[in-house]
């Protein structure tokens, strides 16, 4: 009645802060970026998340800047066999670590990235004294189900609302 239309979606998932138990496959290595890769971080977020939607390019290459650059942002990229071919981010505060914006691109999925960068995520979080660890996902997602496998626990299903520029 007032114009107003869901737009999104999404689960909000939680777990306890832990450092991580097992260690990763040793063809991938997971780390956060200097200033200097940058570049390389936002290349691969962009294409990791535009495959399907190539005109979403250059407004998710400038979201890859943004969050290069916030502060309390990490960018962590993630490498098999010394390519990179995952990103994500991790924002840190009070003692809440949020694991966002994670994406591989598509010619080296299924290869164990993303749980690689959930596991050094997770081990940086706790070294930087978080306590709780959240993230959000499409519901019945293949980032849910990786999120789920690593602990993460639905806590509520959110609907995100947009007023209709039209009545």
């Amino acid at each position: 009645g007032r114009n107003y239309r869901p737009i999104e979606i999404s689960n909000v998932l939680y777990r306890l802060a832990e450092q991580p138990a097992n260690q990763l496959q040793p063809d991938i290595k997971v780390y956060a970026i200097n200033s200097n890769e940058a570049a390389v971080w936002s290349d691969v977020n962009m294409r990791g998340w535009t495959h399907e939607h190539p005109e979403l390019r250059d407004f998710i290459s400038q979201i890859g800047t943004i969050a290069s650059a916030r502060e309390g942002s990490v960018c962590f990229l993630a490498e098999i066999d010394a390519q990179p071919g995952a990103a994500g981010v991790l924002c840190l505060h009070e003692g809440v670590a949020l694991f966002g914006g994670a994406t591989t691109v598509p010619e080296l999925r299924r290869r164990g990235l993303q749980a690689a960068l959930l596991h050094e995520r997770m081990r940086y979080a706790v070294e930087h004294g978080c306590d709780i660890a959240m993230m959000v996902t499409l519901p019945g997602s293949d980032s849910q189900r990786n999120a789920e496998r690593k602990g993460f626990r639905i806590a509520y299903t959110r609907t995100k609302w947009q007023l209709r520029s039209e009545p």
